[in-house]
């Protein structure tokens, strides 16, 4: 009998112990209240009471500028194009020669800014491979805007090879996948 009593005391203080800990589920916002409003571009949405200007809004959160454009307070990503590679390839394709000659014009236009060339590549192959792989890519634009009059020091060059790539991804997925990523590095 003392067994049973046992069982009984313990199950009903797991019981009690279950109860307490489980509480009410919290209420989702209303996604027009939120910052970035229902589709996430912040239009026409006022910046939280807590938030005096829209600088701390900046620094609170990132900030878009436009569609894909993000501003993280120290880079800018999306401004300018993604140059594009063929499979296996670190040469500049004719084709996406322009956008580095807009990223050319983007710097003497703003010439306390600078350039991070993020090199990456598709999912295949090994990490170590791919990691090399956007590197040659990453200097391959680098060595490009160089040689368009683009000074060293507004250049950086970085490789996350695959770290960002889908893997198993279709065809049109690993063609974006296979980049330079061109990032503003803001003035300080």
């Amino acid at each position: 009998m003392k067994l049973v009593s046992k069982k009984i005391c313990l199950v009903l203080a797991s019981a009690a112990l279950l109860a307490a800990g489980c509480s009410k589920k919290p209420e989702r916002p209303n996604p027009g209240a939120t910052v970035l409003g229902p589709l996430g571009g912040g239009e026409n949405v006022a910046p939280p009471s807590n938030l005096s200007t829209v600088s701390d809004l900046n620094t609170s959160l990132q900030s878009r500028l436009a569609d894909g454009v993000i501003d993280d307070g120290s880079t800018i990503r999306g401004l300018l194009q993604p140059v594009y590679f063929e499979f296996d390839q670190s040469a500049i394709k004719q084709s996406e020669r322009e956008k580095l000659k807009a990223a050319k014009e983007y710097l003497d236009k703003n010439p306390a800014q600078r350039l991070l060339l993020e090199g990456h590549a598709d999912w295949r192959g090994t990490a170590e491979y791919n990691l090399g792989l956007g590197d040659r890519r990453a200097n391959a634009a680098k060595k490009y805007l160089l040689s368009l009059g683009v000074l060293a020091d507004k250049l950086e060059a970085n490789s996350k090879g695959s770290l960002e790539a889908k893997t198993n991804a279709d065809a049109a997925t690993m063609d974006k996948d296979r980049r330079v990523e061109l990032v503003i590095i803001k003035a300080k």
